[in-house]
């Protein structure tokens, strides 16, 4: 059997879990903070909050660097542990995957199940994700392969680079679409931009119609609001604004992009800070693979109308970023572990 470990910011760890999970054989342990989604392929243990009431700096979260989280005397965290130790004892998890979690594959490496770790991009080579990376049997890369300098040898040579994919992989896209409508697409980790700053973006490109689908902006715009921009709110499933759309705005998150390139949709990225530099790495790699345009700020209200177009010229061939099938390889990877370990 296989545990799968969801990390809990955001919802692109579920969406990639619950990806994967359909393709594998037989019931899939689901380990996480967050409750068990519908349609899960198995059990699901819901761990408890290990974060409330932390001092960062005086409960020494990372042990002395080694690791990223483990707040001293944290009641929550020892719950946690032993919660997964529980599923681990019983010696019929032959392979656990980390998506993400140093120290949950630690953990599962000192009861000897063998670790399958999903990497993200950015700087990963810290003392804790150096352990983790080390320990794992293999790494499962959501991307395509690229150059990667940073990672030592043997880091790469058990890496399966799968390709982006995402929960709308297999879903039939429209054709290239000439409709002036931009989709702003963001996520659960917020939407890192103003109501002042989508307004005005929106009143000077009176000629595209702006969907906003996610949380709400931040704060207050002064005015009314222009009549070609139009809130969603948060929205389940956003295929049908991301299929219509002529232009997809959206962040820099793995999730996000493997979204955006299921429905072949011409992009503009705005990478957001996170840790390690994850957002702005994977910008880079799509300025060189030539994939979108990125933006490293929210533009000018006068430049959006150049950003635009330029993005729809760029077209829609997300083919080198996310063929479509990279679930059902990440799922052969630990299925053929998951036998063979």
């Amino acid at each position: 059997m296989i545990a799968y470990y969801v990390h809990h910011h955001g919802s692109g760890h579920m969406h990639r879990a619950m990806s994967i999970a359909r393709h594998l054989d037989g019931d899939v342990i689901g380990i996480s903070s967050l409750d068990a989604p519908a349609h899960w392929p198995g059990r699901w243990t819901t761990l408890p909050d290990d974060a409330q009431g932390v001092d960062v700096t005086h409960d020494d979260v990372s042990a002395g660097d080694t690791l990223h989280w483990a707040p001293r005397h944290h009641a929550g965290l020892r719950e946690r542990m032993a919660l997964v130790s529980a599923e681990l004892r019983s010696g019929s998890v032959r392979l656990l995957v980390a998506d993400v979690s140093v120290e949950i594959a630690v953990l599962a490496r000192l009861h000897g199940v063998p670790v399958v770790v999903v990497a993200q991009p950015g700087r990963r080579t810290d003392r804790a994700h150096r352990t983790a990376y080390d320990l794992a049997e293999a790494i499962i890369a959501p991307w395509p392969r690229q150059p990667a300098p940073d990672w030592p040898e043997a880091w790469s040579a058990k890496t399966a680079h799968v390709g982006a994919f995402s929960r709308f992989d297999g879903r039939p896209t429209s054709p290239a679409t000439a409709q002036r409508k931009v989709l702003v697409l963001w996520g659960a980790g917020g939407l890192a931009v103003s109501e002042a700053q989508l307004h005005a973006a929106a009143a000077a490109t009176p000629e595209w119609h702006w969907d906003i689908a996610g949380p709400p902006a931040s704060g207050k715009a002064p005015g009314p609001q222009p009549p070609n921009l139009r809130h969603h709110g948060w929205v389940n499933d956003p295929w049908p604004l991301l299929d219509e759309a002529g232009v997809v705005i959206t962040h820099a998150g793995q999730n996000a992009l493997a979204e955006v390139a299921a429905a072949r949709r011409p992009a503009v990225v705005i990478p957001q800070p996170r840790p390690f530099d994850e957002q702005h790495a994977t910008s880079e790699a799509l300025v060189h693979a030539d994939l979108g345009v990125v933006a490293p700020t929210w533009p000018e209200p006068d430049q959006w109308s150049a950003v635009l177009t330029s993005a729809q010229s760029r077209g829609r061939d997300w083919s080198r970023w996310s063929g479509g099938d990279g679930a059902a390889r990440a799922a052969a990877v630990l299925r053929d572990l998951a036998q063979h370990r």
